[in-house]
């Protein structure tokens, strides 16, 4: 009897232990390896796949999360899981701009872009918008699970469009608030769910049936994209990844959604 009800405790630790890999279930060492072939595969077409799946749309949501960091001069920036860099472009840019405002223009903010793919790492490296700011921009290759960075560290953190592909979204969070400063802001922007049924219906004929497609025809990696629209189908709904961020330790968390729901945006202080 006592070797069942260990066999059967064995089974329900091994089930504790998958996690979705789309609509797979598979270890978080599998996903974490898995989620770096799809990256590394995508890399050079990140950025023109993102324009075209969303109609440059994601390039709004991208601004109005900028509105909520409201970047200032002096600041460090830590862009977890940031790719190519949009976000940290977008940072120095806007306290570059609040510098000149307010007559502090010799004042510098400095944006970490971290992310465990080096791909696409290489491929931020490259862009041309980066030359004039490559002296405020640092690239590390890191897990948002296990971030290499001090405590209290960072004066704001943004994770865009990439908290679905971590193994451990919960342990994630907890690294966010470990190296945000007190007052530190933290924003997740990631795609969501639909606010009404028939709009998530919609969304998911287009998502299965055209982004694929797309992946194939621009990126030649029609998989890739599957798992893009499978993980977003199996991401938490908005109240859960609120609550979650909410037992990290962050407070007056806040949820906004864009477009109906099709991307939602997380925000949160470090208090």
């Amino acid at each position: 009897m006592t070797d069942q009800i260990q066999d059967t405790a064995n089974t329900e630790a091994t089930a504790e232990e998958k996690v979705s890999f789309g609509f797979e279930d598979v270890s978080a060492d599998e996903k974490v390896s898995r989620v770096k072939g799809v990256f590394r595969s995508v890399a050079g077409k990140y950025d023109l796949m993102n324009d075209l799946m969303s109609a440059g749309v994601h390039r709004v949501w991208k601004t109005m999360t900028m509105d909520r960091l409201n970047p200032q001069p002096g600041e460090t920036f830590l862009d977890v899981a940031g790719g190519t860099g949009d976000l940290s472009l977008a940072f120095l840019k806007r306290a570059r701009l609040q510098g000149e405002r307010h007559g502090r223009h010799h004042v510098r903010a400095n944006a970490i872009v971290c992310d465990i793919n080096d791909a696409m790492l290489a491929a931020g490296r490259e862009r041309d918008d980066v030359a004039r700011v490559a002296d405020q921009m640092s690239w590390v290759c890191g897990d948002a699970m296990a971030l290499p960075f001090e405590d209290n560290t960072v004066d704001a953190l943004a994770i865009s469009f990439g908290i679905r592909n971590v193994a451990d979204i919960d342990k994630a969070f907890r690294e966010f608030r470990r190296v945000l400063k007190p007052g530190g802001r933290f924003a997740c922007l990631e795609f969501s769910h639909m606010t009404a049924t028939p709009l998530q219906e919609a969304y998911d004929l287009y998502s299965f049936n055209v982004i694929p497609k797309l992946g194939d025809w621009v990126a030649g990696d029609a998989p890739s994209y599957q798992y893009l629209v499978e993980s977003i189908r199996r991401f938490p709904k908005q109240d859960e990844v609120l609550r979650r961020i909410e037992e990290a330790g962050f407070s007056n968390v806040s949820c906004t959604n864009f477009t109906g729901g099709i991307a939602a945006l997380h925000f949160g202080w470090a208090v």
